[in-house]
């Protein structure tokens, strides 16, 4: 019988029941990119429709201004999300290639997205399974399963058992026949979780709550003020005029371009750190985080497999340096020791490199690992001993070996000994497995009778070993075997030669960034397909509680979701959780107003890493599934960025405040002093500002003192206090205090300047006094803003360069506007002499010292 299917059954079942391969929404473009900026930009709309009015209103130069607002803030928008987008296509690129797969009888390489159910494929040590399969036959094989269940050893494989899509052959190989593809895998019953809706950022809810404030405000004093006019009689053309200035002064036409530059150059100052975002209003939510939860495989532990005790010959050693690096010692008291002094020692090292089917290649200071992680450890632990794995298994060649099964708990080969010219048995497995093949024990050289007092001195340093959340192994060897395959043949009367302490090492900046975690108000929770011990072990070692409160999946499914309530705050460690514990854990913490942002690289993180409100996903061993889902990737795969990252979101924050309350403040001033001026004296032709006047003030007055408080340097110990309240508004009590309290008293500055310059009864004048003491009033208080809550003379206003270089740029432009007689005829200005200046400058000077009174009242009150 023909083994597999033939091409022509494999195209009619693809025509069937389409490619393998996960379903993936329409591939982004750089259109979709640029319409993005349109939809989430809700300030955008309404410079869209200020500048539709003053075409209505055949006010063209303020029209063109507006558009040339509108594309800046889009592109600079665009260019920064597109870039991160192609950075994400570039790291999509895990997805096997190829496959051999029995075709018409013979094997052949086909791409993986051509599987069809009934192929039989072949499958080799390294390979990635891609597609959910039955074994038909295999030899000695193993699959790590870690993609999907978090657990970091790899699982035994017999036929007829199931192996899933994504996950890796760790050892040996197989045949096996495809069952399900595409979204009928495991892996994409997973990725179809993620097609639900995500949820907007903490900023996107308040960037939108904050313009359709704006927006309506707009609406309503243009109505109101039409009103007026009209019911006063006063001319249609003037009426218009007057309502375009009140439009454009209400929105502030610098935010939408000061909010895009300042999340764009925090993204790409995070980028420099490792941290890609993906989207740019995802990254001040980095700085509300409340709860992380995390993964332990590969995310707080290197899921590297790291030989770190030995106990041989009665004696404990301990080994230094972590993962799959050959850099390391053996060390007794802190000693180096000399194997060839220890004969138990060096005989195990030499069983755990011969007694194995792992491979690990280095090039320079990187490893390539082939096999599974705990043989990799000890493979390790060889090129720690300079024995060189490689040529110690060339001069001991193999020649039997018997499998390691779940049922056994122990793998045996047998090698030439080219020393003692005979054959040699060597022996690796779970201690008690071992301890039953063995008669004698090592020490010192001598073969002694293994007691019932070695015995219990062994079980109980594998105890010892086990409460450390360390994985033992037990090693044994016996001279002159038979050679055969036949267990209990070969496997008696062995040599017990020692134990292995074997750990998946925290990565090593986890406890310094968990530390500044809990400086900064932020829980870390574990989440992890681990048993409980280990993870507790984990916990502590990592330094996330002396006393970690554990709750299994297990419970989890059982809970209810009040009682899960009830516990959800104090639990810090769920272990052997499923995908959808995960999820579940994530839920229950936002329903308790956390901002959770949850770590990952597994597909089993990725429904949880799409309902967290910052998804984290791993750039290096994170798979496509978690990418997609996630707001921001750790090119790294480093939990200590994440840290960097929070306290760039901070800073992005504080910053946001800095220059919303600014600039509000000033289109608060514009607005109340149109709508004081005119409605008290019911004369429109009184406008104290032209719409042109009001676009400079508020795009290129305001721009550069704004960007340049978007980069302020983050105030010391940013990171020592609390999260921020995630339903605290941009616009708090404080803020708002502080915004209408100034636009009052710089109304009143800009009042006796207008009027001052309305003495001769030449308007034109006094609206350039009006414009001149707000651009003065611009230019000072940038420094002010610099702190909402501490006084001039408690920080140093002069520390950012950025807003000393935009006062640099601002004053030439203004001085421009007033003296250069294009601009004036463009702008409605005139020449200042001495006096005017005088009155203009010196009043908006004069709001450095009342914002100063403002920010101390703020204080007193607790705003």
């Amino acid at each position: 019988m023909t083994k597999g299917l033939t091409s022509k059954a494999a195209l009619e079942r693809l025509d069937k029941y389409g490619p393998n391969e996960l379903e993936k929404g329409e591939e982004t473009t750089p259109l979709d990119v640029l319409i993005d900026q349109f939809k989430e930009n809700i300030l955008i709309w309404i410079l869209m429709v200020a500048a539709v009015v003053s075409y209505a209103a055949n006010e063209m130069a303020e029209f063109y201004f507006v558009v040339a607002i509108i594309i800046i803030v889009a592109a600079m928008g665009f260019i920064q999300e597109w870039k991160a987008e192609k950075a994400m296509q570039e790291l999509q690129k895990m997805a096997a290639s190829s496959v051999k797969v029995y075709r018409d009888g013979k094997i052949k390489d086909v791409p993986s997205r051509e599987l069809v159910l009934g192929d039989v494929i072949s499958l080799e040590m390294g390979d990635k399974i891609p597609a959910d399969a039955e074994v038909v036959q295999s030899n000695n094989l193993k699959v790590d399963e870690s993609i999907l269940t978090g657990e970091s050893e790899a699982v035994t494989k017999h036929d007829g058992d199931e192996i899933y899509s994504g996950t890796v052959v760790a050892r040996g190989r197989c045949e096996s026949k495809v069952q399900k593809t595409g979204m009928k895998t495991k892996l994409g019953e997973i990725a179809g979780e993620l097609q639900e809706e995500t949820v907007d950022t903490p900023l996107q809810r308040k960037t939108k709550d904050l313009a359709k404030k704006i927006g309506y405000l707009a609406v309503l004093v243009s109505i109101v003020l039409f009103g007026i006019g009209f019911m006063a009689g006063v001319e249609r053309e003037l009426i218009l005029t007057v309502t375009i200035a009140v439009a454009v002064a209400v929105v502030p036409e610098a935010l939408p371009l000061t909010m895009t530059v300042t999340l764009s150059l925090g993204m790409k100052d995070l980028a420099k750190k490792n941290a890609l975002v993906k989207k740019m209003l995802a990254v001040e939510g980095l700085g509300s985080t409340t709860v992380i939860c995390t993964d332990k495989t590969g995310t707080l532990t290197k899921n590297e497999m790291t030989v770190k005790q030995i106990y041989a010959g009665g004696e404990r050693y301990e080994v230094t340096g972590t993962g799959y690096s050959s850099k390391g010692e053996i060390l007794k008291d802190g000693e180096p020791v000399d194997l060839k002094e220890n004969e138990s020692l060096d005989l195990l090292i030499k069983t755990g490199s011969l007694c194995n089917n792992a491979l690990i290649h280095y090039e320079g200071d990187e490893e390539e690992v082939h096999g599974e992680p705990t043989e990799a450890a000890l493979v390790t632990l060889g090129e720690k001993a300079k024995y060189g794995t490689e040529k110690l298994r060339e001069k001991y060649n193999r020649v039997e070996e018997i499998l390691f099964t779940s049922e056994r708990k122990r793998m045996c080969t047998i090698h030439e000994d080219p020393d003692n010219k005979i054959p040699r048995a060597f022996m690796k497995g779970a201690p008690e497995y071992v301890i039953e093949r063995c008669s004698h024990i090592l020490i010192d050289g001598e073969r002694k009778s293994l007691t019932e007092d070695f015995k219990k001195e062994i079980l109980e340093q594998n105890k010892r070993y086990a409460q450390g959340a360390m994985r033992v192994l037990s090693f044994a060897y016996r001279d002159d075997p038979p050679v055969c395959p036949e267990e209990d043949e070969v496997e008696k009367e062995m040599t017990f030669l020692g134990l292995t302490g074997i750990i998946d090492p925290p990565r090593e900046e986890v406890p310094e960034a968990i530390r500044r975690c809990k400086s900064a108000g932020i829980q870390v929770k574990m989440v992890t397909g681990d048993n409980s011990d280990t993870a507790r072990a984990i916990a502590q070692r990592i330094d996330l509680t002396d006393n970690p409160r554990v709750i299994t999946g297990a419970e989890l499914d059982n809970m209810s979701d009040e009682e899960l309530s009830n516990v959800i705050e104090d639990v810090d460690v769920y272990a052997r959780t499923h995908p959808g514990n995960k999820s579940q854990i994530v839920k229950a913490l936002q329903a308790h107003g956390e901002v959770v942002a949850m770590t990952g690289d597994g597909v089993n993180d990725a429904p949880a890493v799409n309902h967290a409100d910052i998804g984290i996903g791993m750039g290096i061993k994170g798979t496509d599934v978690t990418k997609e889902a996630s707001d921001m990737i750790l090119l790294d795969d480093n939990f200590g960025t994440i840290e960097k990252a929070i306290e760039g979101g901070r800073k992005i924050y504080d910053n946001i405040e800095k220059f919303v309350t600014f600039l509000l403040s000033r289109n608060f001033t514009e607005v109340i002093l149109i709508a004081a001026i005119l409605g008290f004296t019911r004369n429109f032709a009184l406008l104290p500002l032209g719409a042109m006047q009001i676009l400079f003030l508020n795009m290129i007055g305001q721009t550069g003192p704004g960007m340049g408080l978007g980069v302020d340097p983050a105030d010391k110990g940013i990171m020592d206090r609390p999260p921020r309240d995630p339903n605290k508004e941009l616009l708090s009590t404080r803020n708002i205090f502080l915004i209408t309290s100034m636009a009052i008293m710089m109304v009143s500055m800009a009042t006796v300047s207008f009027y001052y310059g309305l003495t001769n009864g030449d308007i034109d004048l006094a609206r350039t006094m009006a414009f001149t003491s707000i651009s003065v009033m611009i230019v000072v208080n940038a420094y002010n803003f610099r702190s909402l809550d501490k006084t001039i003379g408690q920080f140093n206003p002069f520390k950012n360069k950025f807003i000393i270089l935009a006062s640099l740029i601002t004053i030439p432009m203004i001085l421009l506007t007033l003296y250069y007689e294009p601009l004036q005829t463009v702008f409605g200005n005139v020449p200042l002499g001495r006096n005017e200046w005088l009155i203009a400058g010196g009043s908006g000077l004069a709001t450095i010292g009342l914002l100063e009174v403002v920010k101390r009242i703020t204080t007193i009150l607790d705003l």
